[in-house]
């Protein structure tokens, strides 16, 4: 397991559906966010440019409703990086509480022939620290 990454933002009305909590289509951007946070933390600037990465398979368990104005944190950290592929693990929660899991299948791409590129070891030596 690598280092954990996290991000914290509040509930917007935006994402409240008619059921008066957070839509599930939410929760999956929340997992994309923090993915995408955690990658830019640790990518060289060189890798942001010539690297993508697309996802494979979701896999993502609803457990409580987040509500309006609720402040939630996303921490995801890296269950396997090997080959093309990455399985990166995110939990989001309110408080102690947690709100949903989800696992994650991310395969990464050159971003200028859109095929997909061995993850480096200097990559995943980055996700380490």
């Amino acid at each position: 397991m690598t280092a954990k990454h996290s991000i914290s933002f509040t509930v917007k009305n935006s994402e409240i559906d008619d059921m008066g909590h957070v839509n599930n289509v939410v929760y999956l951007k929340w997992v994309q966010d923090v993915a995408i946070s955690h990658w830019s933390s640790v990518a060289e600037p060189d890798d942001l440019e010539n690297y993508r990465w697309v996802v494979r398979r979701h896999e993502l368990d609803y457990l409580k409703a987040a509500m309006p104005n609720d402040i939630i944190t996303a921490t995801t950290w890296i269950e396997s990086l090997e080959g093309v592929s990455s399985v990166r693990m995110v939990e989001i929660k309110r408080g102690d509480t947690i709100l949903a899991k989800a696992k994650t299948t991310w395969i990464m791409l050159d971003a200028k022939t859109g095929r997909p590129a061995r993850v480096t070891q200097k990559m995943q030596d980055s996700f380490l620290i």
